[in-house]
């Protein structure tokens, strides 16, 4: 770990690893007009 996370360790390791995949997770909503357009 770098500088940054050095003052906080981390005691739940699944739940900030579930956070950094949300953060790279990308919703993306299609609208039936553009479906059938």
């Amino acid at each position: 770990m770098g500088k940054r996370n050095a003052k906080h360790k981390i005691r739940n390791w699944k739940q900030y690893n579930q956070a950094l995949v949300n953060l790279s997770s990308v919703t993306f909503y299609i609208d039936v007009a553009a479906i059938k357009a």
